[in-house]
């Protein structure tokens, strides 16, 4: 048997990685944060033990990057939604509504989240967050920022706090009165984005299944590529 060459080892290390996310996202949600051990999550995922430390120094980072990943994909989901737009303003809605909407439709993950953060490992940066913090930057640039550097932190800042305030236990605040204060604070129209009152989930979809946020499969050119050879490989029949 010929080894596997440096391109499929790589494939399979993202494979291996994309599952290992996932399945962090599916058990905090489901279990929490403590009682989800790095051994649940290997299993889960279908991996060695051994490969979870491969990827990440330990539970607190895993976590951390699939809780990212899935925001960014939310947001990234719903920003480029149809009908596609490019008005900052709508935009702006749409990456509130997005946020706002994982605090409702996965509590028990983003309280979580949030907790963790608060922990002496802090805020730890990532790959999944950096591309977080690329499509805020935008959206706020494009909601007309004159001093982005600025502006971004302020935006992360208020929707952290839009999140912690709807998930206190015992005291939490209602979502529409948060999504009030921050559509009031970017003079943004109630009818933009998502609002409450309509039935389209706003950002977060309340579907168990995540396997659209991690790619965990193979990839779309992985695919042709495939197809491609099964054609010439039939024409040389």
């Amino acid at each position: 048997m010929s080894p596997r060459s440096a391109s499929v080892n790589e494939e399979l290390r993202r494979r291996s990685r994309e599952r290992l996310l996932q399945a962090a996202v599916e058990l905090v949600g489901e279990h929490g944060f403590e009682a989800t051990t790095l051994g649940d999550i290997a299993d889960r995922a279908g991996s060695a033990r051994g490969l979870v430390s491969y990827y990440f120094p330990g539970k607190r980072q895993l976590v951390q990057s699939a809780v990212h990943r899935l925001m960014n994909r939310t947001l990234e989901e719903a920003l480029e939604r149809e009908p596609c737009t490019e008005d900052g303003r709508e935009r702006m809605a749409r990456a509130i509504d997005a946020i706002l909407g994982l605090a409702r439709d996965r509590p028990v993950l983003m309280r979580q989240h949030m907790a963790g953060l608060l922990q002496a490992e802090g805020f730890m940066p990532c790959p999944e967050q950096r591309r977080l913090a690329e499509l805020l930057r935008d959206t706020v640039a494009r909601n007309g920022s004159q001093d982005v550097d600025a502006d971004y932190p302020m935006l992360r800042a208020l929707l952290m706090g839009a999140v912690y305030a709807a998930l206190v236990p015992g005291a939490p605040m209602p979502l529409p009165v948060l999504r009030a204060e921050l559509f009031q604070r970017y003079r943004l129209d109630w009818a933009l984005g998502v609002p409450p009152d309509t039935e389209v989930a706003s950002g977060g979809t309340g579907d168990t299944d995540l396997s659209r946020f991690f790619a965990t499969g193979e990839r779309p050119e992985d695919q042709s590529k495939q197809s491609g050879q099964s054609k010439r490989s039939g024409q040389s029949k």
